[in-house]
Order: C-alpha cells, then structure tokens, then sequence
C-alpha cells in the first residue's frame, strides 16, 4: 500500500495507521496514549494527508500548545510507489532550543540550505548538537527504527528509502543496516578526504570554528564542517535504502566515534 493509497481512506483509519510507527517507548516516556492524546483526552497530533496527496507530514508534541514538536516525520512515495522519508526527527524536549531554524528575524533557514544562522549554529555545535538540530534528540532511533519497519510490513511493503539530509544521518544510518541507493561513492571519498594527507583535512585549518583540526576524527565534527561548505557542496544526491530483514553491513567511517 502506498501513500496515495492510505490517504484514500477515511481519516480515522489513516490516523490509526500513521500513528502505528510512533514507537511506544516514546509514547510512555510522556504519558502519550496509542490515540496520541494526553491524559486529558486532548489529541498532540496534527497530520496532513490530504486525498489525493502522496504525502503524509506527522506532528507530535509532548504536551499542548509545545513549542517543537516531539517528532516530525514527512513521508511521501517514491517514483516507484514505495516509502520515501523525507525528514524524521524526535526532539527532547526537556533540552535547550537553538534556533538553527530560523534567522533572528524568524525567517527560515530551510535547515542552513538557504541560509544559516551562524550564532545559534556555533552555540549548538558547542552544546554537543549536530547540523540541523533544534534541540538535543532522545537516542530512541533502536526503537524508532523497528517501529517504523513495522508499519512498512504492515503497508505491504519490504524495503523503504531514506534521503538524508546531513553527514551524520547517513553515517548513523549505516549502523541500522541501511545501504545506499546513491551516494556510497561520495561518502567514501568524503571519508578519504579526511585522512592523512587528504584535501578536506587540510582544509580543517581553524578558519572558522567550524572547521578546527580535531573535527576529522568525529561524525560529528566531520558533519559541521561539511555544513559549513569544506566540501566544495552542500550534502546533497545522497539516497539510502534498506530491505527489511536484510541489513546492509556498510560502515564508510571505521572506528567511528560521535
């Protein structure tokens, strides 16, 4: 079943379906019900999957009136008719709010592709975040992943895409078995670019703090200086896949460490 088709069907089936990939470890960390309300029966959830559309965007917050929400999720169909994430995020929403997202004028950034709010990056980057996030995430991506693996199997489907839209996703990725549908050869030049000897670790030469020497040797300070453009490109043309029940054993960064 695809997209389209789930958003063919009457909300209240398509609400129950969605909601079947919030994994339930998430959902009792923050006294959230299986319906996505809170205790006071008040629902957290906001969709839009219009009939007709081939999209579904998700919007869970931990509470009323939150500010972010709790997780974020755009999924849409591929050209193939099958499962395509756009974007997938779980804040903590406990945790400080950087505003990457938005210019000091509240214009958006588009994730720092349109433009970049350099400020709150630097505070962020300083605060142990990666490119892209708001607030800290809550490392449940080992339940988040097989929940959502579910509901691919429960759409009568055996694999998914994923376009990540930074360095460290795809790394982290590789982990939970994903390979590559485009991108492998760019990941590992990226990877032999900040070896010994390689161009982009020369070019980790403190011109901006985002580009201090030590960041090599992390995926995430790898990812920050490939945000702050040490690649000649944005992260862009890179798309991930994975056959559920066959993971991949990729691994484009050996000995690794966050």
């Amino acid at each position: 079943m695809t997209i389209a088709a789930i958003n063919q069907l009457p909300d209240d089936e398509k609400r129950a379906l969605y909601a079947r990939f919030v994994p339930q470890e998430l959902l009792d960390q923050f006294g959230i019900s299986r319906a996505l309300q809170d205790a006071q029966g008040n629902s957290l959830v906001k969709f839009s999957f219009r009939p007709g559309s081939t999209d579904v965007v998700i919007d869970l917050r931990h509470q009323v009136g939150a500010e972010d929400p709790l997780l974020y999720a755009h999924l849409t169909d591929s050209m193939n008719g099958q499962l395509l994430v756009l974007l997938y995020i779980i804040n903590d929403p406990s945790s400080p709010r950087f505003d990457v997202d938005r210019m000091p004028n509240g214009t958006p950034t588009e994730f720092g592709s349109a433009r970049r709010n350099l400020p709150a990056e630097l505070a962020a980057m300083q605060a142990g975040l990666a490119p892209g996030q708001i607030r800290r995430g809550l490392r449940i991506l080992q339940h988040a992943i097989p929940a959502f693996e579910q509901f691919v199997i429960q759409a009568g489907q055996s694999n998914y895409f994923v376009e990540p839209l930074y360095y460290h996703n795809a790394v982290i990725f590789e982990r939970y078995g994903l390979a590559y549908a485009k991108g492998l050869r760019r990941m590992q030049e990226l990877h032999e670019g900040f070896q010994p000897g390689g161009e982009l670790l020369e070019r980790l030469d403190g011109s901006t703090l985002f580009r201090m020497p030590d960041q090599a040797e992390s995926i995430r300070g790898r990812s920050w200086a490939i945000h702050d453009g040490i690649a000649g490109s944005s992260y862009t043309d890179v798309t991930m896949y994975k056959r559920i029940g066959h993971p991949a054993e990729l691994n484009t960064f050996p000995g690794a460490r966050w």
